[in-house]
């Protein structure tokens, strides 16, 4: 590629964006483009650049090696120049732009995480910055954070990696949980060799260890979120584990029953992660900060 001839910013965004997506046709909605723009668009690009970017066709999307290639660099470029952007904003003495902040679904009824107070101080410190708040699992949410879709995220992680910084916020405790259509509802004293016997409905994020951890072999049903997972379970044809916050108003309804707390019960570490690296960005060190004391000042009242 001579010089002077950089491909402009435009066609980059837009090619990691058709490479986010896999597809031309799956990234129109995001890049409110019709299909024959975005290949208009991604054939000037491969024409600037003097090579194929990826194979379209009907074989599917595919990017090539140097595609792959050029895809991190552009993701690179692309979150530099963001950073750049924040750097000059808080020169000026101000911020703006965009934070995307992921949290785990159901932690609306969690009294460990008052994430709408930490949300609320955040938007009178930055009230120029969008705040984009996304609702995903666990594996979602550390994806987001690899691929730099996510600012910072809080949820439960297994494997995270050296390029992400993890900072402890509490445990959540979850139970077991029956619902009263349930034909171990009225059982006074089931044992544990009954209960592993029973429908299961797991997490689609959980592995088979992770099942086998909770004393089950398998499942006969799976869900993404905690909504699902209990609509499941009210249906009395399944089993499953559920936040103890999250249950408590069915439960005092009595609509839900935990079974054999002592057996069954476990506690899942919240955590706060963002990129290695970001911790200096005064969006980031401020969301970290107000979630970690928010988490502080719940634990130190329970």
């Amino acid at each position: 590629m001579a010089a002077g001839k950089f491909p402009n910013l435009r066609l980059v965004h837009i090619f990691v964006t058709v490479a986010k997506h896999q597809g031309f046709a799956n990234a129109q909605g995001e890049l409110n483009l019709t299909v024959s723009a975005i290949s208009n668009y991604m054939s000037e690009l491969e024409d600037k650049l003097g090579f194929v970017l990826c194979r379209r066709g009907r074989g599917g999307f595919a990017l090539t090696t140097k595609g792959e290639a050029f895809l991190q660099q552009s993701m690179t470029l692309l979150n530099t120049l963001e950073n750049f952007d924040r750097y000059t904003a808080s020169l000026r003495g101000e911020q703006s732009g965009t934070l995307n902040l992921g949290i785990i679904d159901s932690t609306i009824t969690d009294p460990m995480l008052p994430a709408s107070k930490a949300i609320a101080r955040f938007s009178e410190l930055f009230p120029l910055v969008h705040l984009n708040l996304q609702i995903k699992n666990p594996n979602a949410l550390l994806h987001g954070i690899l691929n730099n879709e996510l600012d910072i995220a809080v949820g439960t992680f297994s494997l995270q990696g050296n390029s992400v910084v993890s900072h402890p916020l509490y445990r959540e405790q979850h139970w077991l949980y029956c619902s009263d259509q349930h034909e171990l509802f009225t059982v006074r004293h089931p044992t544990v060799a009954h209960i592993s016997q029973m429908r299961m409905v797991t997490r689609s994020y959980w592995s088979a260890a992770d099942l086998g951890k909770k004393g089950f072999k398998q499942s006969l049903a799976s869900v993404e979120s905690m909504e699902a997972q209990l609509m499941l379970i009210l249906s009395g044809k399944y089993i499953g584990y559920l936040p103890e916050h999250y249950a408590l108003n069915w439960v005092k309804q009595q609509r839900l029953r935990a079974l054999l707390p002592t057996d069954y019960g476990y506690q899942a570490p919240f955590s706060l992660i963002f990129r290695r690296g970001r911790s200096k960005e005064i969006l980031i060190r401020t969301v970290r900060d107000l979630l970690r004391n928010s988490a502080k000042n719940s634990k130190s009242r329970h």
